[in-house]
C-alpha cells in the first residue's frame, strides 16, 4: 500500500508539473524524436563512405590525368625524333652524298675525305615509338626517344660540317690547279709573244696575245677559280691565233720560194737552150748522108782546121740529111738534121 502511494505521489508530481516545465519537456521529447540515436552513427558512416568515394575519383581522375601527360609527353617526343631524323636523312641523301663522292687526289687535305667517311659509317638508333601502356613505361620511352632526337640533332651538324670541309678541300685544291695552269701559260704565251715578232702573216693576233697576257696577269692572284680559268681559256685562245698566223705565214713563204725556184729553174732552162742554139749556128763540117755512107761537104772557109774528120751513120738508110757540127766550146761533134 505504501509502495503504490509512491506512484500516486510520483504521478502526482509529475502531474502537478507546471505548465512551462511541461511544454519544455514535450519539445524535448519532440526532439528526441526526430533525432534518434542510431542515426548519429549512420550520418558518420555515410560521411566516410562519402569520403572514401571521393578519395578514390581524386585518384583516379590524377592518375588519368599522369597517364595522359605521360602520353602527350611521348607523342611529342616521338615527333621531335621524327623531324630531327628527316633533318639528318637529308643531309646524308643530300650534301653528303654528292660529297662522299669526292676522291683524295681532288682535295687539298685528305683528312677531310676520312672523316666525311666516318661520320656516315655511324648507325643510326632505332626508332621504336611509344609502345607501353602505363605511366611509368611511357616515361621511359619518353626519354629514350629524347636521347634520339639528341643523337640526330648532333649528327646532322657533324654530318654538315664534314660536308663542308670536304667541299672548301675541293675548292681549294681546285683553285691551286687553276692558279697552276695560268701560271704555265702566261710563261708560255709570253715566250710566243717574243720570238713571233715578224713571222705572223697577221700582227693582229699578237696584239691579241698580249693583251690576254696583261689580263691573265691580273688575275692569277685571285681567289675564283671560275675567273683564273676564263683567263686560260682566253689566252690559251690568242696563243692558237699567233701559232695559225705562223703557220699561214710560213706556208705563204714556202709557196712563194716554190714560185721562184721555178720561175728560175724555168729561166735557166731557156737560157741553156739560147746557149746551144747559138753554139751550134758556128758549123765547121757538114755531112750529107743517104743511109750508104754518102760523101761529106768541108765548109771552104774552114778547110784548115785541125777538126776531126766526120764519119756517116752505118745504121740509118732513112734518106735524110744529117750533118755534124762542132760546138765553139771545144766539146766533140753532134749529128744534127740538116736543114
Amino acid at each position: 500500500m505504501k509502495m503504490n502511494e509512491e506512484k500516486k505521489n510520483d504521478i502526482v508530481e509529475e502531474t502537478t508539473t507546471p505548465t512551462e516545465s511541461s511544454t519544455s519537456n514535450e519539445n524535448a521529447e519532440s526532439t528526441t524524436r526526430r533525432h534518434p540515436k542510431w542515426l548519429v552513427p549512420a550520418i558518420a558512416a555515410g560521411a566516410a563512405v562519402v569520403l572514401v568515394g571521393a578519395g578514390f575519383g581524386g585518384w583516379h581522375a590524377y592518375t588519368t590525368h599522369e597517364l595522359n601527360a605521360a602520353k602527350t609527353a611521348c607523342a611529342q617526343a616521338g615527333e621531335n625524333v621524327r623531324e630531327a631524323a628527316n633533318a639528318y636523312n637529308l643531309v646524308v641523301n643530300g650534301d653528303a652524298s654528292d660529297a662522299s663522292g669526292i676522291k683524295a687526289d681532288q682535295v687539298k687535305d685528305t683528312k677531310t675525305v676520312d672523316a666525311l667517311s666516318k661520320v656516315l659509317k655511324e648507325t643510326a638508333p632505332e626508332y621504336e615509338g611509344c609502345v607501353a601502356d602505363g605511366k611509368d613505361g611511357l616515361d621511359a620511352a619518353t626519354l629514350k626517344l629524347n636521347s634520339q632526337a639528341k643523337w640526330y640533332e648532333s649528327h646532322e651538324k657533324s654530318l654538315t660540317e664534314a660536308v663542308k670541309a670536304v667541299n672548301a678541300s675541293k675548292a681549294a685544291k681546285t683553285l691551286e690547279i687553276a692558279k697552276n695552269a695560268l701560271s704555265k701559260r702566261l710563261d708560255e704565251a709570253a715566250k710566243l709573244l717574243k720570238d713571233s715578232d715578224g713571222k705572223v702573216q697577221d700582227n693582229a693576233t699578237r696584239e691579241a696575245l698580249a693583251k690576254a697576257i696583261d689580263a691573265g696577269n691580273k688575275l692569277k692572284g685571285g681567289k675564283e677559280s671560275s675567273k683564273l680559268d676564263e683567263a686560260r681559256k682566253t689566252l690559251e685562245s690568242a696563243v692558237k691565233g699567233v701559232n695559225d698566223s705562223i703557220a699561214a705565214k710560213t706556208k705563204a713563204d714556202e709557196e712563194a720560194a716554190a714560185t721562184a725556184a721555178q720561175a728560175a729553174a724555168a729561166a735557166q732552162a731557156q737560157a741553156q737552150t739560147r746557149t746551144r742554139s747559138n753554139s751550134y749556128s758556128n758549123t765547121n763540117y757538114r755531112y750529107r748522108g743517104n743511109g750508104n755512107g754518102g760523101n761529106s761537104a768541108r765548109n771552104p772557109s774552114t778547110s784548115s782546121s785541125p777538126t776531126p774528120t766526120p764519119q756517116p751513120p752505118t745504121s740509118s738508110n732513112d734518106g735524110f740529111d744529117t750533118c755534124f757540127v762542132t760546138p765553139t766550146d771545144g766539146s766533140p761533134a753532134i749529128e744534127v738534121p740538116c736543114n
